[in-house]
């Protein structure tokens, strides 16, 4: 029987697939091991036993009082950060573009600076800069300054996610808008971008689930009331159970950017299905204002 072709790999024969599924097979009995040890390091400490286990199950007080406020402020700053932070990617993602050499070096300059410091200490400084120039009250100056780190880090990030993107087309796409006489801000915003998003979808998904989790650094030194910060009052309240406060935790922060990146998945998913081809579809109204003489300098615009 003929085996089937792979233009990215051979095909491996029956020597290599028995190894594969030796290797498969070795790797899940070193996990279970793993998951094994794990338990019962956690049963002889007595971490596995119901009493640790019960208020987050019988006590609607955890739930109210701790975790769903700390969920709340989470979703708060992460939500702000992602607002802000997308648009001034793609700013300086697009200005990284430019055909002025100034705004090239000055988009360039501001991107790896923010993109070089490590964003606790944007924080750190945010914070300060807040309580030394600004009226902001100490009750919300924790939040301000985590937006303010988290946008100025993830959007450099995300403005190399933008310029990728818009690098990754075929230069074809840029020829065929000049040629109907579309200007450099018009190709932008309707040939490229809309075509790029597609492509960029996946880096820009992680990068806010990076966001959502990062959100957690300003409880452990600002003081902010993030879902990760409940964790000491739930074990002070409840019986030192702070192994059962952390799993839950855990377990509530991979639901949130699950739900997150199923809905990355949809859009992107639905992105795709709308688009028939790869290239720009350009409308006939645009190509008749395009071409109109005396207007944009388009292919049908006279001498002036």
């Amino acid at each position: 029987m003929k085996r089937a072709q792979s233009v990215l790999y051979d095909v491996p024969g029956p020597r290599a697939r028995r190894r594969n599924i030796l290797y498969s097979l070795v790797f899940v009995v070193a996990v279970a091991a793993l998951v094994w040890w794990v338990v019962a390091s956690l049963a002889e400490k007595n971490q596995l036993e119901g009493v640790k286990w019960e208020p987050f199950f019988t006590d609607s007080r955890v739930w109210t009082t701790y975790i769903l406020p700390g969920l709340k402020n989470t979703v708060i700053a992460a939500a702000l950060s992602m607002l802000l932070a997308l648009p001034l990617g793609a700013l300086f993602g697009i200005a990284r573009l430019s055909d002025h050499r100034w705004v090239r070096m000055a988009a360039g300059a501001v991107v790896e600076f923010f993109r070089a410091i490590p964003v606790l200490i944007l924080m750190l400084f945010a914070n300060a800069a807040y309580s030394e120039f600004t009226d902001v009250s100490p009750e919300t100056r924790p939040l301000y300054a985590v937006v303010t780190g988290l946008v100025l880090y993830n959007g450099s990030v995300l403005a190399e996610v933008v310029r990728a993107g818009i690098l990754a087309l075929p230069a074809g796409q840029t020829d065929a808008a000049k040629a109907i006489g579309m200007r450099k801000g018009q190709t932008m915003l309707y040939v490229l971008l809309p075509q790029s998003v597609t492509a960029m979808l996946p880096a820009l998904v992680s990068q806010l689930v990076v966001i959502v989790k990062d959100t957690a650094l300003g409880g452990a030194m600002l003081g902010f009331s993030e879902l990760l910060a409940s964790v000491r009052p739930m074990s002070a309240n409840y019986g030192a159970n702070t192994i059962a406060s952390f799993t839950i935790v855990a377990v509530v922060f991979v639901i949130l950017n699950f739900l997150l990146t199923t809905f990355a998945s949809w859009l992107e998913g639905r992105l795709r299905r709308g688009k028939k081809s790869t290239g720009a579809v350009v409308g006939v109204d645009a190509v008749e204002e395009l071409a109109a003489p005396g207007e944009h300098g388009g292919p049908g615009a006279g001498p002036k």
